[in-house]
C-alpha cells in the first residue's frame, strides 16, 4: 500500500493547487479589478503549468504501475481509476498548449464580457478564433486520431459520445416541439410580471432560498456575476447570481440552480475531500442537481405557493394575487432569446442549437466569422423569432470564450437525469408536496444527498444515476413530467 499512500498524498497537493486556481477564476468573475486581467492571465497560466507538470509527472505512472488493484477496496479502486484517467489524458496534451490555453481563456473572458456589453461580436471574433484554434489542437492531442468533439465531450461527461447525444436529442426534440406548439397556441396564457423589484431585496430573498435548499453559508457565499456559476468543493463552495430590476425570477431561479451545484459539492462525503472522489461525478450529473432543484422542486406548484407568500411579504402587491396564478406565471412558456432564462420546454432546444454549432466549429465546418449568421438562422427556425442583437444571440454564453467546447450537451443530459431522479424521489417521498408548500425542502434535498450527492465521483456518471434510481437513465421520465405538467398548466 506504500505506492497507493504516496500517490494519494501527491494527489491531495495537486487537488489543493487546482482549488487555488479555481478560486482565482471565481475572483476573476466577481471581484477582480478590471485592470488586472492581463496579470491574472499570467497567474492562471503559471498555476496551470505547475498542475500539468504534476498531472504528467512520470512518478505518477510509476506509482500506478506499482499498485496491486486486487488489494484495493471500492473507494481506492475508484480513486486509482480517476487518477489514471487524468494522467493518461494530461500526458497527451503538450505542456505549452495547456499553459497557453489557461492564459488565453483567462484573457478572453474579460474580452467576452466587454463585447457582450457592447454587442460587438466582430471585436470579439479574433479572440474566439484563437481560443477555438487552441481547443482544436487540444482535441487532436486527446483524440489520437479519433473524433475531436468526442475527445472534448469526454472532459465533462466521461464515456459520452456525440453520436449518443445526437440520438438522445432526436428522441427529445419531436415531443418537445409538439408540446411547445400546443402550449403557445393555447387559449390560456399566464400573466407576466409588470413592475420593478428592488435588487437588494432580490439578493436577500435569494439568500433565504439558498439556505432553505440546504446551502451552507458557513462554507460558502453568494456574489453577483455576469453569468451565474458555482465554484469550489468541500469546505469552500461559492455560488453567484445576477439581478434584473424587472425580472426577479432571473435572480431567484439562477440562485436555486447554482445552489443545486453548490449543495452537491458541499455534501460529498468529507472523507473524499482533496481526493479524486471529492467532486461531482460529471457535469451532466452536476446539472441533474441544479435542474432538479430549480425546476422539479423550485418551480413546482407546491414550492411556488410558498415563494408567492414570501415575495408578497418582501415586495408587497406585485400584481399576481394568488398562488395558483403565480405558479402559472413562474412557469410561463415563451420562446425567449436567453438560455438561462428559458422555460422548461424550450431550454433543451437552446442546447441542441449550441451542440450542433460547436460540433461544426470543432470539425472545421463552420468558421467563427460565419457563426452569428448560423446562430441567427437556426434560432429563427427553431424559435420563430429573429435575434435582435449579439448579446441575445451568439454572445450570451460565457462557455466558448472560456474554451468549454463539449460542455453544452451536459445541460440536457442533466435534465434527463433530473427527470429520472424526480420520478423515483417522488415515489419514495409521497408527502413531498405538502412539505414544499411550507418551504421545507429537507426531505427532497436529504434524499438527493443520501442517494447521490454524498458519493461524489465514486461511480461513473451513468452508474451514479443508475445506482440512485435503480434503473439506467432514459428520456421518458423527463418527457412524461413535462407533458403532464404543461398539459395541466395550460389546460390543454
Amino acid at each position: 500500500m506504500l505506492a497507493y499512500d504516496d500517490l494519494l498524498a501527491f494527489e491531495r497537493q495537486t487537488q489543493a493547487l487546482a482549488a487555488i486556481a479555481g478560486r482565482l477564476g471565481w475572483d476573476q468573475e466577481t471581484m477582480m479589478p478590471q485592470g488586472a486581467a492581463n496579470q491574472r492571465g499570467e497567474e492562471l497560466a503559471a498555476i496551470e503549468a505547475v498542475l500539468h507538470a504534476r498531472r504528467t509527472d512520470p512518478q505518477v505512472g510509476e506509482w500506478l504501475a506499482a499498485i496491486d488493484a486486487t488489494t484495493l477496496d471500492d473507494v481506492q479502486k475508484a480513486s486509482i481509476r480517476l487518477i489514471r484517467r487524468d494522467f493518461d489524458r494530461s500526458s497527451k496534451v503538450p505542456a505549452d498548449l495547456a499553459t497557453e490555453l489557461a492564459r488565453v481563456t483567462s484573457l478572453s473572458h474579460r474580452k467576452w464580457a466587454a463585447a457582450r456589453a457592447a454587442d460587438d461580436f466582430d471585436g470579439f471574433a479574433p479572440t474566439l478564433a484563437h481560443v477555438l484554434k487552441l481547443k482544436r489542437q487540444e482535441a487532436q492531442a486527446l483524440a489520437v486520431g479519433g473524433d475531436l468533439y468526442d475527445a472534448l465531450l469526454d472532459t465533462y461527461e466521461p464515456g459520452a459520445r456525440a453520436a449518443d447525444v445526437a440520438s438522445m436529442f432526436d428522441a427529445l426534440r419531436p415531443r418537445l416541439v409538439a408540446l411547445a406548439d400546443r402550449v403557445l397556441g393555447a387559449s390560456h396564457q399566464p400573466a407576466v410580471l409588470n413592475k420593478d423589484f428592488d435588487e437588494d431585496k432580490q439578493i436577500a430573498i435569494s439568500r433565504e432560498i439558498a439556505s432553505a435548499f440546504g446551502y451552507d453559508f458557513a462554507h460558502g457565499r453568494i456574489d453577483k456575476a455576469v453569468h451565474p456559476f458555482s465554484s469550489g468543493s468541500g469546505a469552500d463552495v461559492r455560488i453567484t447570481t445576477r439581478t434584473s430590476l424587472s425580472d426577479p425570477f432571473n435572480c431567484i431561479y439562477s440562485t436555486i440552480h447554482e445552489t443545486g451545484h453548490g449543495s452537491y459539492e458541499q455534501h460529498v462525503d468529507p472523507a473524499y475531500a482533496l481526493t479524486p472522489l471529492g467532486g461531482g461525478a460529471s457535469m451532466g450529473v452536476h446539472e441533474s442537481q441544479s435542474r432538479i432543484y430549480e425546476n422539479q422542486l423550485g418551480r413546482s406548484r407546491a414550492f411556488t405557493s410558498h415563494l408567492h407568500a414570501r415575495m408578497r411579504a418582501l415586495f408587497g402587491d406585485f400584481g399576481v394575487a394568488d398562488a395558483e396564478s403565480f405558479f402559472h406565471t413562474v412557469n410561463r412558456v415563451s420562446p425567449g432569446f436567453i438560455r438561462t432564462e428559458a422555460d422548461e420546454l424550450h431550454y433543451n432546444l437552446h442546447i441542441m442549437l449550441r451542440f450542433d454549432l460547436e460540433r461544426a466549429l470543432i470539425a472545421g465546418d463552420l468558421a467563427v466569422s460565419d457563426l452569428p449568421e448560423a446562430w441567427n438562422n437556426r434560432f429563427e427556425a427553431d424559435f420563430g423569432v429573429k435575434v435582435d442583437r449579439p448579446s441575445n444571440g451568439v454572445l450570451q454564453d460565457v462557455h466558448w470564450s472560456a474554451g468549454l467546447f463539449g460542455y453544452f450537451p451536459t445541460y440536457t443530459l442533466g435534465n434527463v437525469y433530473a427527470g429520472c431522479l424526480n420520478q423515483v424521489m417522488r415515489r419514495d417521498l409521497p408527502d413531498l408536496d405538502s412539505r414544499l408548500a411550507d418551504g421545507d425542502t429537507s426531505a427532497a434535498t436529504g434524499w438527493l444527498r443520501e442517494n447521490l450527492q454524498r458519493h461524489g465521483s465514486l461511480r461513473e456518471p451513468k452508474d451514479t444515476i443508475t445506482q440512485a434510481c435503480g434503473t439506467p437513465p432514459t428520456v421518458e421520465p423527463l418527457l412524461s413530467y413535462l407533458e403532464t405538467k404543461f398539459t395541466d398548466l395550460y389546460r390543454l
